[in-house]
Parts: C-alpha cells; sequence; structure tokens
C-alpha cells in the first residue's frame, strides 16, 4: 500500500492509499482537490487570535483511504467515489471526527412551469416538476425529490444542470437561462472558510454541496398536463424516472423527505420575499 505526503500540508500530511488508487489519480480527483483545499484553508484560520480554536489549534496528521469506487470501464473509467477516515488533531490529544465520504458536487433544479394564460406577474397555479426515481441508498423505489445529478465533466454547473433537465425531464434549456440561487442567497457573504457555494445535506460525513438553480418557463396549459407520468432518464445507465407535477404551494410537503427540495423551497420563498427573483 502506496503512501505519500500531502502537497502543501504543514505539518506533514502522510496519505495512505489502497492497492487500486494512485497518487496521481487521487490527487486529480475533483472531489478530493476542493475538499482538501477548503480543509487546509480552514485549518489556517487558527492562527487569528480570535480563532476558537487559536490556543490548542488542530492539524491534518494523515488520510486513510479506506476504499473506492470506480465508475465505468475502460477509456470512460473515473473515480467515483472514496470513503477515507482523516486524523485530525491538536497537540493536547483532542480530535475532530473526520470519516468522510466524498462524492464531489451535484447539481439540483427547481423547475416551475406556469400555464401561459395566467397573467405574467401573478404567481398563481404555478406548479414544479418532480422526479419519482429508485433511491436505493434510501431503501426506497419510488423516492420524490427535485431533479439532480451529479457533477461530471461537462464544464459549469449552469452547464451541467441544463444537461441534467434535460436528461431528467426532457426540457431543453440554456445555461443563460438558470438561476443560481444558493449563489444569490450567499451573495455578500461574511465568512473567512473557503466552503462551496451550495447546501451540504450531511456535512458530518458527506463532501458533497449541491448548489440549486432555479428554472421559470411560462407554457400551454395543455403542455403542462403533458409532463404527468411522463417517463425519463438515461435507461442505460439505470435511470427509471417518472415525472410528478405538483403546486408549488404544496412543494414543502411532496418533498419533505428530501433536503434539497426543502432547500429549494425555502431559497425560492426567502429569495421572493426579498424581491430578488
Amino acid at each position: 500500500m502506496a503512501t505519500f505526503n500531502l502537497p502543501h500540508s504543514n505539518p506533514p500530511c502522510a496519505i495512505h492509499l489502497t492497492w487500486d488508487l494512485s497518487e496521481d489519480q487521487l490527487l486529480a480527483f475533483p472531489a478530493f482537490k476542493t475538499w482538501s483545499n477548503t480543509l487546509l484553508h480552514s485549518l489556517s484560520l487558527q492562527t487569528n487570535e480570535r480563532h476558537e480554536f487559536h490556543k490548542a489549534p488542530y492539524k491534518l496528521r494523515s488520510i486513510n483511504i479506506q476504499s473506492v469506487d470506480w465508475f465505468g470501464s475502460g477509456e470512460k473509467k473515473r473515480l467515483g467515489f472514496i470513503k477515507l477516515q482523516a486524523e485530525i488533531t491538536n497537540d493536547e490529544g483532542a480530535y475532530l471526527p473526520g470519516a468522510v465520504f466524498m462524492r464531489g458536487g451535484s447539481i439540483a433544479m427547481l423547475l416551475i412551469l406556469q400555464p401561459d394564460d395566467v397573467p405574467a406577474d401573478q404567481e398563481k397555479d404555478k406548479h414544479v416538476l418532480l422526479a419519482v426515481q429508485p433511491r436505493i441508498a434510501a431503501g426506497s423505489l419510488g423516492f420524490v425529490e427535485i431533479p439532480a445529478g451529479m457533477l461530471d465533466d461537462s464544464g459549469t454547473f449552469s452547464g451541467g444542470a441544463a444537461k441534467e433537465i434535460e436528461e431528467e425531464t426532457g426540457l431543453k434549456v440554456d445555461a443563460d437561462e438558470l438561476l443560481d440561487m444558493t449563489a444569490l442567497a450567499m451573495d455578500g457573504e461574511q465568512t473567512e472558510e473557503k466552503l462551496q457555494k451550495g447546501i451540504y445535506s450531511t456535512p458530518g460525513g458527506c463532501d458533497e454541496f449541491i448548489p440549486i438553480f432555479l428554472y421559470q418557463k411560462r407554457i400551454p396549459r395543455s403542455d403542462l398536463q403533458e409532463f404527468r407520468g411522463k417517463l425519463t432518464g438515461l435507461r442505460d445507465e439505470g435511470e427509471k424516472i417518472t415525472l410528478k407535477v405538483v403546486k408549488l404551494e404544496d412543494l414543502w410537503r411532496e418533498g419533505a423527505r428530501d433536503a434539497k427540495t426543502l432547500a429549494a423551497w425555502a431559497l425560492y420563498q426567502g429569495l421572493k420575499g426579498e424581491g430578488k427573483i
């Protein structure tokens, strides 16, 4: 099992690899780069006398890669998930929990459709497209959520969101038609930590962050009905999605089990209340 030191870490942090993962592969993995750079920056802030941990600062001592999951095969094979344990202690022997399931950034979309026979300046009769699909980690074959997907190498977050919207709903959307609600809500925030502009649904054990985009469109009322029960998704990649249309005012109830759906509803309501959308 190979071992090397994490670049730019002070004190040196030893990384212990699994047999099927190389140093170059790990350091090139976007999720690991984002996570390690963010963590090292946050640890560096402890030098400030006002920092809670200044008197006994924590240090990243080692990272033990426990397991790796790969996507695809052959030339299309790419690193998917990593399970790791980070040892973070101070000189007094105190430690911070360091178990991480690493999967990187994802994207989610709040898709609001309104019949075009309703005046454009009114909020009434707005509907949201939800995806109903198997989510085995939740033990469900019919989990209800807003459309979402992992961020791949497609480029920008908005470009990835536009791609996911088409795959999961059939709607063709230009990236410049999307509004990043998370970035808008966090605009002007005062923090020294360099966290990603997205929601963290499970920060106690997973690095995943999710920017939530808003797309609003006025369509003929008859077209709205065509989305009900529509089958979508990339079938050859295991996606078996059925669309569900719900009223916007019912979204918090219909998606109550899904953190990103509730976050999308809260962001929309908050930004709408402040006149930002």
